[in-house]
């Protein structure tokens, strides 16, 4: 059963990453702000591989603060 659970997690934040990734090729920002914002979402990738809960959890308040509007400046 545990793995059940898993696999739906797993299913879950791929389908998530897939929107992110999404809505982040779609915003109206610099160019440095899209990379960085990208960057952000191939670390939760890579975490994704080592520990999917953490990934999750990273994920939402990926996805939070884009609905938020709480973008990166430029120079970061």
């Amino acid at each position: 059963m545990e793995h059940d659970g898993q696999l739906q997690l797993y299913t879950a934040v791929a389908n998530q990453l897939k929107e992110a990734h999404t809505r982040v090729r779609a915003l109206q920002v610099p160019e440095g702000v899209r990379m960085a914002l990208t960057r952000k979402l191939l670390v939760i990738t890579a975490a994704a591989k080592h520990d999917l809960a953490d990934a999750a959890s990273r994920l939402d308040r990926f996805m939070a603060d884009l609905d938020a509007g709480r973008i990166p400046d430029e120079d970061r």
